[in-house]
């Protein structure tokens, strides 16, 4: 068994030390190799949202960096790894070598966090680490299920393999659009200098919608702004940012905030103008979207990481676990948590009943 060696280190290590970022670059490639999990995404995101109390910890093995997690401690002694509601995945880049519970478990045991009680790795994607059966120490809890859509052969089968319905109302939009002579546009902006403007017409429609109303609209001006805008830039910077523009007669009626990297294409964000209704410029720009990636033929799979919808359903029969992992430093933490969870949920049951 490997001897494994931790480092506590402030998360501003990360930002500060680009031997460190080039370590972390190397482990994301080793698993996984997704664009949004670089050095880069999780420095724009712990500058934005981060506390300032976050913790880098990094593990070697023979004087090697095999693992390395952004956590965050979330009180009664449990620490977690690190996770924006902006990124799909946790903080955490390990080695595929090693298996996540082996991680939590070292992690438990050493250093500075003896005394912790549990550790969360948080949304773990199960095509990079399988979900395992629970054991005395470690427990598996559902998050979502998310799809994706595998681009092989081509865009005309993988259409006839829809459904009918799906099929029939994208095209009596476009025969529709047509008729009405309303010009149709998709725009794919992909330099650094474009990603600030599209990030401002991105805030304007979802200003539009329900997000507004909660205060989770997207604006320039604000946090979320800020952090696609320099995820945006730094990903053009490299090739591998895109925003995908959908205009009708010049107006822009749908947007989707994509990064893309080897052979994979992530769509992290979408939006579109909700005062229309007559057409669904959502759909016709997932449309288009999917058949100009069959047609250039480096992608081989389309990733929405979300969790799955009744729409998600007509483009693909294609869904997996995104799923935490909860490792506590013995049975009995393990089993008490487990009790005062059931407490709970017996209280959350009963409150209507008693109010």
């Amino acid at each position: 068994m490997q001897v494994l060696k931790w480092q506590n280190l402030p998360a501003t290590t990360l930002i500060d030390d680009s031997a460190i970022q080039s370590a972390w670059d190397q482990l994301n490639a080793q698993r996984g190799d997704l664009p949004f999990m670089t050095s880069a995404s999780w420095i724009a995101a712990v500058t934005t949202f981060g506390n300032g109390r976050e913790r880098l910890l990094i593990c070697q093995s023979g004087g090697v960096e095999i693992a390395m997690l952004l956590l965050t401690y979330v009180g009664k002694l449990r620490w977690r790894t690190f996770q924006p509601s902006q990124l799909p995945l946790g903080a955490m880049v390990v080695a595929p070598s090693l298996s996540l519970e082996e991680i939590a478990g070292s992690l438990l045991s050493q250093g500075s966090m003896k005394l912790s009680i549990s550790l969360s790795l948080t949304q773990i994607d199960s095509f990079f680490a399988s979900r395992f059966e629970d054991t005395a120490r470690s427990r598996c809890d559902d998050y979502i299920q998310t799809a994706w859509i595998d681009i092989v052969g081509s865009f005309d089968d993988y259409w006839a393999a829809r459904g009918k319905n799906l099929r029939q109302n994208m095209r009596k939009q476009r025969n529709k659009l047509q008729a009405e002579l309303i010009a149709v546009e998709m725009r794919v902006l992909r330099r650094p200098e474009e990603m600030l403007g599209a990030i401002q017409r991105y805030g304007e429609l979802e200003g539009k919608g329900w997000k507004a109303q909660e205060g989770t609209a997207i604006r320039a001006d604000n946090d979320q702004g800020r952090f696609y805008t320099e995820l945006l830039k730094d990903g053009a910077a490299k090739g591998e940012a895109e925003v995908y523009e959908y205009l009708f007669a010049g107006k822009t009626v749908a947007m989707n905030i994509c990064l893309r990297r080897g052979t994979t294409f992530v769509i992290l964000k979408t939006t579109y103008d909700e005062s229309i209704q007559n057409y669904s410029p959502a759909f016709l720009l997932n449309q288009d979207l999917t058949q100009a990636l069959f047609e250039e033929q480096k992608i081989t799979r389309l990733e929405y990481y979300g969790g799955v919808m009744e729409w998600h359903t007509r483009w693909t029969d294609n869904s997996r676990s995104i799923y935490h992992l909860t490792h506590f430093r013995n049975a009995f933490f393990k089993n008490l948590a487990q009790r005062l969870s059931d407490r709970q949920i017996v209280r959350d049951e009963l409150a209507p009943l008693l109010s």
